[in-house]
């Protein structure tokens, strides 16, 4: 864009049609000084006021800056409203009535009775030269409003172009999640099948009672493992589309059978405020998760205790393990899980703290502000 286009640009409205009432009064005064009739500074007076609603009224303003185009050669109001009026309608034959009009009046002679005498030729020479005069405001003002059309529709191609660019990075994306999908299905579904089955089996074979108990624990949470492999899978497929059947998400109802099916003796105390958001009940859920996940995996043997409260401000949970009973049994993980439950913890304006105990075990509190969806 040129210095000069967008210095034009940053001129007000106001000011532009001021300028344009300034221009059509001072042309009226010097054609109509010592020559002009009250009728005719009326007429004047009435037309260059009345740009300034050519932008709302456009029509309206032209007929009325008409009458002066009978009493002044090339008169500046008529023309900027021809103009306004070009750039604002796309009626083609209004416009060409609107020119020819104004060719006729500005033919005309004032008396009006002087009107057709004298010489025919003249007159219509003088008609043709004035009804160039009212086209090239018409075609300017046609040339504006094309320009205008062309910009916007350069607009609208850049937007469907970056919603298309848009579609296909979805696609993209889409495309990479269904193959995500797929691999955690095929290879992680497949080896936690593996060990539902032997541990179905172990549990069918074994004689002694802590060892069926530790199959069926074993058993258990493969199969629920699988069912949130499942819905991860899920997730992973949907791609963001619209609603999807989806396993619903836990919540504090579902921490007695998560306890219960930890493998792990663990007592549950206390209890949260009524009415907390669901997003803060599945954060609960989760850090007692994790928690206990890493009591089976770092502490054999230890005890927990998964204590829930709340005061006037705050609530969360708190669980504490004793120091391990058994040898550690190396396991591999990502140590992602403490990171992922300050993250849930940080969308709660909450905080998480994990530290080990002077017992010599290990404690989880999640700690967050009171507060609903």
């Amino acid at each position: 864009m040129s210095t000069g286009r967008a210095w034009w640009r940053r001129v007000p409205p106001w000011a532009v049609d001021t300028g344009l009432v300034m221009m059509a009064a001072l042309d009226a005064w010097i054609n109509l000084l010592g020559e002009g009739t009250l009728l005719m500074w009326a007429c004047a007076t009435a037309g260059s006021a009345g740009l300034l609603l050519r932008r709302r009224f456009p029509l309206a303003v032209f007929l009325l800056t008409l009458p002066m185009t009978l009493f002044m050669d090339v008169a500046v109001a008529p023309i900027a409203a021809l103009y306004t009026l070009a750039a604002s309608t796309r009626n083609r034959p209004l416009l060409a009535g609107c020119a020819l009009l104004n060719a006729a009046a500005g033919t005309l002679v004032w008396p009006l009775s002087d009107a057709f005498d004298g010489d025919r030729t003249w007159t219509l020479v003088q008609f043709v030269y004035t009804l160039a005069t009212a086209v090239a405001p018409v075609l300017f003002g046609q040339l504006v409003q094309a320009r205008h059309d062309v910009a916007r529709q350069l607009v609208e191609v850049k937007e469907a172009r970056e919603h298309e660019r848009a579609l296909y990075a979805q696609t993209v994306l889409a495309r990479e999640r269904a193959q995500l999908a797929r691999e955690m299905h095929d290879v992680v579904s497949h080896q936690v099948s593996l060990i539902a089955v032997q541990a179905g089996a172990l549990q069918m074979a074994a004689k002694d009672p802590d060892a069926r108990e530790a199959a069926r624990t074993i058993r258990t949470l493969s199969a629920n493992t699988l069912d949130e492999l499942r819905h991860m899978v899920t997730l992973l497929r949907a791609s963001g589309g619209k609603a999807t059947e989806l396993t619903p998400q836990p919540t504090l109802a579902d921490l007695q059978q998560l306890i219960a099916n930890s493998g792990i003796e663990t007592t549950l105390t206390g209890e949260l405020p009524p009415g907390i958001s669901t997003t803060a009940q599945r954060t609960v859920y989760r850090t007692v998760q994790e928690a206990l996940t890493n009591v089976r995996k770092h502490a054999p043997g230890a005890r927990a205790e998964v204590r829930l409260w709340h005061d006037a401000h705050h609530f969360g949970v708190t669980v504490t393990n004793t120091a391990p009973t058994r040898p550690t049994v190396a396991l591999p993980s990502a140590r992602h899980g403490l990171i992922g439950l300050k993250e849930r913890a940080e969308l709660l304006d909450g905080t998480l703290t994990a530290e080990p105990t002077p017992e010599g075990g290990y404690k989880i509190e999640l700690r967050a502000p009171t507060r609903s969806d």
